[in-house]
């Protein structure tokens, strides 16, 4: 492991729950409601683009396999159904994976799913064509064996989307207020970077760009979920529901894609 790799890890650590306030968690607080996966991978079949969706379409051949590690609802790799004879999806929750076949089934494009993590199943899915993995790496502490294993299974490229920083910061505030918690401020998708040339990846690109915020989810149905998020009982859910109302509007948010060349035969 790099020294920059052990950062990353190290960094990643800085974000976890003291005990002291996890303990009093009334439910745990991690977790990811799927009908908000499966909004994202709706409107993004329904209106494919930004630089993500750019570059695996461009690397992508038609008649060609796309491997979606983190799938999710399918929201990185069904918008590439129109030129994908096949798609796999890998991800530790059986929910999902639900989510993911049914919505490839209305594409018409053969999937094939994978439960657990990766790279533990790695040599299960075989190379495909093109790798792409939305969201996926500020929950990796040992990052290196995951972006290698993306080179390795990847003939023409891999395509990662992450934010700039870690996808919990705009949250920072609210533990402030809640609880008088500092949070940190790396890792960042420029840590990553550093990390993928000390890999000495191949064509290396990063791109910086805005996606539209897309998400409908209800101001009270949000303020739950962020409450459960701060380890807050349910009577907190009010007072959630202002903080959230006083921060920024985020109609955009800032995302980061970074590709490189895959080095599979």
């Amino acid at each position: 492991m790099t020294t920059r790799a052990q950062q990353w890890a190290a960094d990643l650590a800085d974000w976890a729950i003291p005990p002291q306030i996890l303990d009093q968690a009334p439910q745990s607080p991690w977790g990811h409601p799927v009908s908000r996966f499966a909004g994202r991978a709706d409107q993004a079949v329904a209106h494919p683009r930004g630089w993500s969706y750019e570059r695996a379409a461009s690397l992508l051949p038609d008649g060609g396999s796309v491997l979606d590690v983190g799938v999710g609802a399918g929201a990185a790799s069904l918008p590439l159904a129109g030129r994908a004879r096949l798609i796999t999806g890998v991800d530790p929750s059986a929910e999902m994976l639900d989510a993911f076949r049914s919505r490839a089934a209305l594409q018409g494009v053969d999937a094939v799913t994978v439960e657990g993590r990766w790279p533990d199943l790695a040599r299960a899915v075989g190379v495909h064509d093109v790798v792409v993995a939305h969201h996926l790496v500020y929950d990796v502490a040992d990052v290196v064996p995951v972006l290698e294993a993306f080179t390795e299974h990847a003939r023409r490229g891999v395509v990662l989307e992450l934010p700039p920083t870690h996808p919990l910061t705009w949250m920072s505030p609210l533990w402030e207020q809640f609880w008088g918690l500092p949070r940190p401020t790396r890792p960042t998708s420029d840590d990553l970077v550093a990390i993928l040339r000390d890999l000495k990846v191949r064509g290396l690109v990063r791109y910086r760009w805005q996606r539209e915020d897309l998400d409908l989810t209800p101001l009270d149905e949000r303020a739950a979920l962020v409450a459960r998020r701060l380890c807050l009982p349910d009577d907190r859910i009010p007072e959630v529901r202002v903080a959230i109302a006083e921060l920024p509007p985020g109609q955009h948010r800032d995302v980061v894609t970074v590709a490189w060349s895959g080095s599979a035969a």
